[in-house]
């Protein structure tokens, strides 16, 4: 088990505190030159400027020492931290969608859609990777497309969001796509990353550990937020995958996931591995909550403050695998957001698997006034 960088005591490599630099520095130019040097005193005035200036170097000194340490590092100090074993941030990737292009009338011959061509949506664009040919007889055609912009924001775009055509064609009648767009993350966090540095020496046995198999599945994606490893029998390895925010994963990432664990340098040779979207347990919610009557002149900003917690509260109960249903913690989210009592029907405690996460089903939230 991996020890807790947050539980470890915290390191300073010099003395950074202004007043105890200057202190220091006044008291031994008086020790040595036997003057006591008065408030306004130009020596005294000169020697204040030269601590100002041993403070900012000090704290630069201990800004470069901590970088040296797992966990303070950031940024590119970081990944220098992560070539010492071998391990890379992970990339952003991009977002893909499937496009149906169509032609106004069925041609003679083949059309071929370039690779290359571009639709938008707003301020995105989605290029084709691939050529696409329509065929004789036909007027449409089905390609890949990726976002052309790194990161989550060429996610989420439904179907028939994406129409505008940027690199228009001969016969071009309509371009749309046809399934929601995902795939895309961003670069890896400095703590995402910190956490798979930590875990990578996990990855040196061949002996198929658990952290081993949960260090290399994180590797697929950034995106990758938990991931569960269980053998239900001998020989036999479960990988269940969580995204970030509780969503569960698309089939390309299991593909990753499956591709990279499988590799002759990760799977001990007798490991049958497979990799499946987690288990969903739902749970509704249903509850009212009442505000104290002192609360009254308050009771607008404090609904709004409640409906922050119950939101907080489903992103908390999805976001880990394995994370029993608990209304305890809902009741306290509430509580803290500034209600006086809190009723709630649904959800009951609910124990959730280790390859399993609770997805909120229906949410009916009443608001019971003041008393």
């Amino acid at each position: 088990m991996s020890i807790s960088l947050s539980s470890l005591p915290s390191v300073t490599f010099c003395e950074t505190d202004s007043t105890t630099i200057e202190s220091s520095i006044i008291t031994t130019y008086e020790a040595i030159s036997g003057k006591t040097l008065a408030s306004g005193d130009p020596v005294r005035l000169f020697l204040l400027a030269i601590a100002s200036i041993i403070v900012q170097q000090r704290t630069l000194i201990n800004n470069a020492g901590k970088m040296n340490l797992l966990a303070y590092a950031t940024g590119s100090y970081l990944d220098q931290i992560g070539a010492l074993l071998n391990v890379e941030r992970t990339a952003a990737t991009y977002a893909t969608t499937t496009l149906k292009f169509t032609i106004s009338v069925a041609q003679t011959s083949v059309l071929t859609i370039a690779s290359g061509t571009r639709v938008s949506v707003g301020t995105l664009i989605f290029a084709t990777t691939e050529d696409a040919e329509i065929a004789i007889g036909d007027t449409t055609a089905m390609v890949i497309a990726q976002c052309t912009t790194a990161g989550t924001n060429g996610n989420g775009y439904l179907a028939g969001q994406i129409t505008q055509i940027v690199d228009t064609f001969t016969y071009f009648k309509a371009v749309t796509n046809t399934i929601t767009s995902s795939g895309g993350a961003d670069e890896e966090s400095d703590d995402d990353f910190r956490t798979r540095i930590q875990e990578a020496p996990e990855s040196f046995s061949v002996a198929g550990p658990t952290g081993a198999y949960e260090y290399w599945a994180k590797t697929a994606a950034s995106s990758i937020s938990d991931v569960a490893v269980v053998s239900p029998s001998a020989g036999t390895v479960d990988i269940r995958v969580l995204m970030s925010g509780g969503i569960l994963p698309t089939q390309t990432i299991l593909d990753s996931v499956l591709e990279i664990c499988s590799a002759d340098d990760v799977r001990p040779l007798t490991d049958n591995v497979t990799v499946t979207a987690p288990d969903t347990v739902s749970y509704d919610i249903n509850l009212t909550y009442y505000i104290d009557t002192d609360s009254s002149l308050l009771a607008s900003s404090i609904q709004s403050a409640v409906a922050t917690a119950i939101t907080t509260y489903t992103t908390w109960q999805s976001e880990v695998l394995g994370r029993d249903i608990n209304p305890s913690e809902l009741i306290f989210l509430i509580m803290a957001a500034g209600a006086k009592r809190v009723v709630v029907t649904s959800p009951v405690y609910t124990a959730v698997a280790a390859t399993s996460v609770a997805q909120l089903g229906t949410s009916t939230i009443t608001y019971g006034g003041v008393e």
